[in-house]
């Protein structure tokens, strides 16, 4: 059963203060329980002592008018109460001023009496707003309540209008301004942006506010001490009751820490990178160095065995007597070390890289593989690819790669085809390598016994570029390297 509307009717004319009285208790919309007082005091006191649901009060009574009484309601803390004001004559003036001291609503007396049929409907619209207003008091001061509890800025953007901010937390003190200020500005928070980053967010704050869509970013934001703070902007759209965007509720976290520690991350990466790459520089240097001596010591040391143990044989020869078998085969021995040499030599350093750079290199290298292996090797080198000439360290790394890339085919991927590929896509130089073996998945590009897919990555990213790796069990592996042309120089 619902319970009885109170209403304290503060009227002095007697005659309006019973048509009142009257209007209400015969109504069938609510039961009414009328209240009277003939001056505004009485009308105070009473309304302290029963604490009414709602007050009709006449502008004009004996000892104050209707903005004096409510001024008293509101010092004495009862401005909660749901006052509407019945003006007679009065200007448009006094009822903003009434309303703005408290009242909810008003209704004009007419010579007739009409507004009395008014008044029970129009009673129990004002309870309806005030009960409204009174969830919406609660729901903001509980959602205050929590979101000034949570280090992150939360802030409210209207949707109508021009999206100025209706609410942002006291923890903007963080850059220095208080809620007042920032909200008294419209366009401070703009100014705040960091110059660099203040395009591409204001872009993206007017596309969500217009649009209604979530919103996530991460920009600078200037403090009014001039120290720049690091902030993901986070926020979504709420809609009413009939799915109507209403307002961006959102946070601005603070990411100083983090951005940082990405920073210090990226330049230990970079560091680390460099680290490799001269790593890289000097093992291939050292290389050179070992093959270059391999070549004149060891290689000039089996020469000259060749050649005295030949010219003993020959002598020999020549005076009618067979030449020693151990002889001819320390001969043959030598031969064999030729070769040991000169393969070290080649694994070490190939010569042709050096002499007649890495496309001569890459057919030469796929042509031995067929030989040492029973793979089918194929290389293609198109035409515009050929024409570009790299550089000797950036040679030495497309070479190394490949190299990799075939060593894990032979070692790994029971393959009887594989094929290198060099063509140019875009502004990129794009060098594959596919063969038809095994394949490999994701989660073994992962383990520790892939250091050298890891080696072919980093190689490449020293130099701009970037290993891909894709494979189907059973289907074979293809290794891509992407090498933005940019990157390429010229000798």
């Amino acid at each position: 059963m619902t319970a009885p509307i109170r209403v304290l009717i503060v009227e002095d004319d007697t005659v309006d203060r019973l048509a009142c009285r009257r209007e209400l208790t015969k109504s069938h919309l609510a039961e009414f329980v009328v209240l009277e007082a003939t001056t505004g005091r009485e009308g105070l006191q009473l309304a302290a002592l029963h604490k009414p649901d709602c007050i009709l009060l006449d502008y004009h009574l004996p000892d104050m008018n209707g903005i004096d009484f409510l001024s008293e309601m509101a010092g004495a803390d009862q401005i909660s109460t749901p006052i509407m004001l019945l003006t007679g004559a009065e200007s448009a003036a006094v009822v903003a001023a009434a309303i703005k001291r408290g009242a909810r609503d008003y209704l004009g007396k007419d010579i007739d009496g009409q507004y009395l049929k008014l008044l029970p409907t129009a009673i129990q619209r004002m309870l309806r707003e005030q009960k409204l207003a009174e969830g919406k008091r609660q729901a903001e001061a509980k959602f205050r309540s929590l979101v000034e509890q949570i280090e992150a800025i939360t802030y409210i953007v209207p949707l109508d209008g021009e999206g100025i901010t209706s609410y942002i937390s006291p923890q903007i003190s963080k850059l220095g301004y208080s809620p007042e200020q920032w909200l008294a500005d419209p366009e401070l928070h703009a100014r705040q942006i960091h110059p660099d980053d203040r395009e591409m967010a204001m872009r993206s704050i007017e596309n969500s506010r217009k649009g209604g869509h979530s919103l996530r970013q991460e920009y600078r934001l200037m403090m009014r001490n001039g120290e720049t703070l690091w902030v993901r902007d986070e926020a979504k759209a709420v809609s009413d009751e009939t799915g109507r965007y209403v307002f961006l509720q959102g946070i601005l976290l603070d990411i100083t820490q983090s951005k940082l520690a990405e920073h210090a991350l990226r330049k230990s990466q970079e560091e680390l990178r460099q680290l490799a790459g001269h790593l890289e520089r000097i093992k291939e240097e050292e290389r050179k160095r070992i093959a270059q001596e391999i070549h004149d010591e060891l290689g000039g040391l089996l020469a000259g065995i060749k050649a005295y143990v030949s010219v003993y044989i020959e002598r020999e020869a020549r005076s009618g007597r067979p030449p020693e078998p151990l002889l001819v085969d320390a001969v043959a021995l030598a031969d064999t070390g030729f070769q040991a040499v000169r393969r070290v030599i080649t694994d070490l350093r190939p010569s042709v890289l050096d002499q007649l750079g890495v496309w001569a290199a890459l057919e030469w290298y796929a042509s031995q593989i067929e030989k040492r292996s029973k793979l089918q090797c194929t290389c293609i080198i198109e035409d515009d690819a050929a024409a570009i000439e790299p550089d000797s360290e950036t040679s030495t790394m497309l070479f190394r790669v490949v190299q990799e890339a075939l060593t894990n085919v032979v070692r790994h991927a029971e393959a009887t085809t594989v094929s290198i590929h060099v063509a140019l896509d875009d502004a990129m130089l794009v060098i594959s390598v596919q063969d038809n073996g095994n394949g490999i998945d994701s989660a073994r590009q992962l383990t520790r016994e892939s250091w050298g897919i890891t080696g072919m990555g980093e190689r490449a990213r020293y130099f701009g570029g970037e290993v891909t790796i894709t494979g189907k069990i059973g289907e074979g592996t293809c290794v891509k390297l992407h090498l933005p042309l940019e990157k390429l120089n010229s000798e």
